[in-house]
């Protein structure tokens, strides 16, 4: 049968995302803020240097194009770790292309002159700079100033031939006209990339829409530059839990770079999760990346930032593709018996295991029924009996919760012991 008629999928009744490659400057591109924004998380341990070496080496891996590498202006230790992976990434002839975050300070941008020269490849500034009403009340900042400041920085960093992504901060919750005054001067100034940012998780897909609908047809129009020609970046976190959905609502509607995080580790609820995002989009056929290595970033990036991994994360948590449940581990093990690992993926699962270098496990608990207890025991090279299997249903039903190995093998020595 053809796999196609097996699944009925009512996420493509909607025509699919059309995307005029003429009107952008590249495909959709992906920036990893893992190693900037994301160890600006409470919890976050900042990895040490060889550490963030194997992060970058897995988003290499992915096919992420672009990676922040840090905050210079936090000092001469994070200039340090910089300088070393800008080194790691020459020396492997790295695709994937550096930025930093700066603050609109001439001081800020200075490391990255040096780094440049040394390392002989550029190195994007993502400077960021507050907009919205709040901040600018908060910091007692008029737009003039905002302006003064927002010029003499990208000033600075195009006469030293440092590409500049121009970042407005709590862009979601801006002025039109504050929004539209500080990216034009910008983009005058010749900033070719702009980054919309949702920084406190204050808006929702619908405003995510709304908003790049502003950029595309009044902003960019106006500062006199084609759309092709600006490349248009999305940042987004999750205080209200929408930074998928907003970072999916951001591609269907034009941005060029999607940021995120690893696990979606960050500040207060964290940034949008680039893992599920990446998820997302692979299986809505927009992205063609090898994502096989994807639960390993995301391991050792659990290990080595200590953010949380909590069981029934999606597709990386320990639960993701393991099930109990004797009706779903049936249906599963039934599509295992017929050899075909397409339908063993699918029959219980909105995600393919194996497209993501996981695969489905059948356990033994409390909700289980015979066909998981025999499974388990032909996955384990055990042989079975009539008498087994009814002592592990048995032992199964009295728990609480599901069996871990170890008590599955006691409860099989009980048995042998016992016969």
């Amino acid at each position: 049968m053809d796999e196609r008629e097996l699944i009925y999928d009512w996420n493509k009744i909607k025509p699919e995302l059309q995307r005029d490659s003429g009107k952008h400057p590249h495909p959709i591109w992906f920036d990893d803020e893992t190693l900037r924004d994301g160890l600006q998380s409470p919890s976050a341990r900042n990895p040490t240097i060889e550490q963030k070496i194997e992060l970058l080496d897995c988003m290499e891996g992915l096919g992420i194009q672009k990676v922040d590498l840090g905050l210079p202006g936090a000092g001469p230790y994070h200039v340090e770790h910089i300088d070393s992976m800008l080194g790691h990434m020459g020396e492997n002839d790295y695709s994937i292309r550096p930025g930093c975050a700066v603050r609109t300070l001439v001081s800020d941008i200075e490391p990255l002159v040096d780094l440049q020269a040394k390392h002989e490849r550029q190195i994007q500034a993502s400077a960021f700079l507050g907009t919205s009403p709040i901040r600018q009340y908060a910091e007692n900042w008029t737009m003039d100033k905002i302006m003064k400041t927002a010029e003499k920085a990208v000033d600075f960093a195009i006469d030293n031939d440092i590409p500049v992504m121009f970042v407005t901060e709590d862009t979601t919750r801006s002025r039109p006209e504050d929004i539209k005054a500080v990216y034009t001067r910008a983009i005058e100034l010749g900033a070719d990339r702009i980054c919309i940012c949702d920084t406190c998780g204050h808006v929702t897909p619908n405003g995510v829409r709304n908003l790049m609908s502003f950029i595309e047809q009044e902003v960019i129009p106006d500062s006199g530059a084609k759309r092709r020609d600006i490349e248009v970046n999305w940042h987004g976190h999750q205080d209200r839990g929408l930074g998928v959905a907003n970072n999916l609502a951001a591609v269907e509607s034009g941005a060029d770079v999607i940021h995120g995080t690893a696990l979606g580790v960050g500040e207060r609820s964290g940034n949008a999760p680039i893992d599920q995002t990446l998820v997302n989009l692979s299986l809505m056929g927009v992205i063609s990346n090898d994502l096989t290595g994807l639960n390993n970033y995301m391991k050792k990036a659990n290990e080595y930032i200590e953010v949380p991994l909590p069981r029934n994360y999606p597709i990386f948590g320990d639960d993701a593709f393991e099930t109990g449940t004797g009706v779903h581990a049936s249906a599963v093990i039934k599509a295992m018996k017929k050899g075909d690992d397409w339908l063993a993926d699918r029959v219980y699962s909105g995600v393919p295991a194996g497209d993501f270098g996981l695969h489905q496990v059948i356990r033994i608990g409390h909700m289980s029924g015979r066909s998981n207890i025999i499974h388990w025991l032909n996955q384990n090279g055990i042989e079975e009996s009539s008498s087994l299997v009814d002592h592990l249903f048995n032992v199964a039903k009295s728990q609480r919760r599901l069996m871990t190995e170890e008590e599955i093998f006691s409860a099989i020595k009980t048995h042998k012991e016992a016969v």
